[in-house]
């Protein structure tokens, strides 16, 4: 009896495990499909404003389970230099691991390309939901790579504490 017991509890741990595996993966992520408009923005030094890029071969995913699970990647023939003098650098990018089925983005080779520069990013869009931030990164041979990532705000007040004097006002729940 002491092994049928033992069995059925190995084999539910396994299940749930197999269970939550799938389910972090695979299951809550959708593919975005591209409107090929205004599906890749970069914040203007101008106006400070997202504004539309120039881009190719769009391919995104995301999942309502949780706002930084957005990832995309794409092309675009602007140079780094044109790029630099028009929109807004962010310096904090950490690029956040995709699931591995999402083949075009690896966090590890954008990382490196940011810290070897080989790669810039930019803001895409600040606060797309609260304390969020639209993240893009561009490579010198023109690949592209979005992901939200969060913000010094967002850090503060998903900790519990009360927003900063320079943080927009939280919204109602936070």
């Amino acid at each position: 009896m002491g092994k049928f017991l033992a069995g059925v509890i190995l084999m539910s741990a396994l299940a749930a495990g197999l269970a939550m595996y799938y389910l972090q993966v695979y299951h809550f992520y959708e593919e975005v499909s591209a409107n090929g408009t205004d599906d890749v923005q970069l914040v203007s030094l101008v106006s400070g404003q997202p504004e539309p890029v120039l881009y190719d071969g769009f391919e995104a995913i995301d999942a309502t389970s949780s706002p930084i699970r957005y990832r995309a990647c794409f092309t675009t023939t602007m140079s780094h230099a044109m790029l630099s003098e028009t929109y807004e650098i962010y310096d904090a990018a950490e690029p956040l691991v995709a699931p591995k089925w999402f083949d075009c983005f690896d966090a590890g080779a954008i990382g490196l390309a940011l810290e070897e520069g080989r790669a810039l990013a930019f803001l895409g869009t600040k606060d797309i939901q609260y304390g969020i931030d639209r993240i893009v990164a561009i490579t010198e041979d023109g690949k592209g790579y979005v992901w939200h990532q969060i913000n010094r705000c967002g850090e503060i007040v998903f900790d519990g504490n009360r927003a900063p004097d320079d943080c927009p006002v939280p919204p109602q729940g936070y």
